[in-house]
């Protein structure tokens, strides 16, 4: 029998901590061996008994979570769920939290806690159990943040009900290259890895990391701040041209879509693809269809399958796809289906991307 996995819980609520205690303790692949108020009472539970997971609130008494968060992942790197409290400045906070090595995101919101908590359980018990199986590792000023949202699970549907199979195709190869990335858990690591190795000149770059509504805005602002090439979070009608990157808004499908020579993007709503909003499948489709031949796939770090049809159908458009590689992986999930699938032309290091998208705009 498999072990269970270790949770602690770190929240200055009592509610919070009673509510999620309750609701993890009925997977029974999990089992939380404690609950602490603030991070110093949490460091003597873990010198007792260390947790294979741990759900973090930021904002707590004698210790913040962002200051407990980097002291865990220097001295002894643990996956960390973070729940936070969904509002801009929080936010902010939560992306400190992401660029100290959080692995995934819990949105709690201000009012009728004790209830979403509750009506939520099974998506919190998916964020743990993907927690759970991330490899994390020591964090440094070159590899930080990779936080990721919680994946829906109500009944799956796949990208027919944004964008229907089949449609016009392409045009004829051009000069003008786009590339599509589609990462999940691990993923804001993997991007800004990316993302800052590239120099201005550079393919124009649609990007879905999966994460909450409010959270992307803040992520691409962090990038932009890092990088040569210009980041930033979608908006509808927005064009995509070279040496910028546009990533989906969180709780949003985007999509590509071609007028003349000219590339721009959707931003449109609709209940989540493969369990997520924004979806990789739905962008993959609107690639395939609006640049066929002349985009690259590349499929990173993630939990799931979001991305693997989508990448078989960028291949199958005639577009060059690429997988990340298990090794770099912090989740070797998204892309593990995608070469079952059969749609990956090839698997390459996280270190080879960046030049990976720049051959391709050769």
């Amino acid at each position: 029998m498999q072990e269970r996995i270790k949770v602690l819980i770190v929240d200055d609520s009592a509610v919070v901590r009673q509510v999620l205690t309750a609701a993890l303790n009925k997977d029974p692949a999990i089992e939380v061996i404690g609950a602490a108020s603030d991070p110093v009472f949490a460091i003597d539970k873990m010198n007792r008994q260390w947790p294979d997971v741990i759900v973090l609130d930021v904002e707590m008494p004698r210790m913040d979570g962002v200051t407990f968060l980097r002291k865990i992942m220097k001295e002894h790197p643990t996956p960390v769920v973070i729940c936070s409290t969904l509002t801009e400045k929080g936010a902010e906070t939560t992306m400190q939290a992401m660029s100290a090595g959080a692995v995934s995101i819990i949105t709690k919101p201000k009012v009728g806690l004790k209830q979403f908590l509750q009506d939520d359980s099974e998506s919190i018990i998916a964020a743990v159990r993907a927690a759970g199986q991330a490899r994390v590792r020591r964090v440094t000023a070159q590899s930080q943040p990779v936080a990721v949202a919680v994946p829906d699970v109500r009944p799956k549907l796949n990208a027919d009900v944004i964008l229907p199979a089949g449609g016009g195709a392409a045009m004829a190869e051009t000069t003008d290259r786009v590339i599509a990335l589609g990462t999940s858990t691990g993923g804001t690591q993997a991007l800004e890895r990316v993302l800052c190795a590239l120099p201005r000149v550079c393919p124009g770059i649609v990007i879905v990391q999966h994460m909450p509504e409010k959270f992307t805005a803040a992520f691409a602002e962090r990038l932009n701040s890092l990088c040569q090439i210009d980041v930033r979070e979608a908006t509808h009608g927005e064009r995509l041209i070279p040496g910028r990157a546009l990533i989906a808004p969180g709780g949003r499908h985007m999509l590509l879509k071609r007028s003349g020579a000219q590339y721009h993007v959707e931003i449109v709503d609709g209940p989540p693809v493969s369990r997520h909003r924004p979806s990789v499948d739905v962008l993959f489709r609107s690639v395939a269809r609006a640049a066929g031949k002349n985009a690259l796939g590349v499929i990173m770090t993630g939990m799931g399958d979001d991305g693997a049809r989508g990448l078989k159908e960028m291949q199958d458009a005639g577009a060059r796809t690429l997988a990340q590689d298990e090794a770099s992986c912090v989740v070797y999930g998204m892309p593990k289906e995608a070469v079952k699938l059969g749609g990956v032309d090839k698997s390459i290091p996280l270190d080879q991307i960046p030049a990976a998208i720049l051959n391709a705009g050769r």
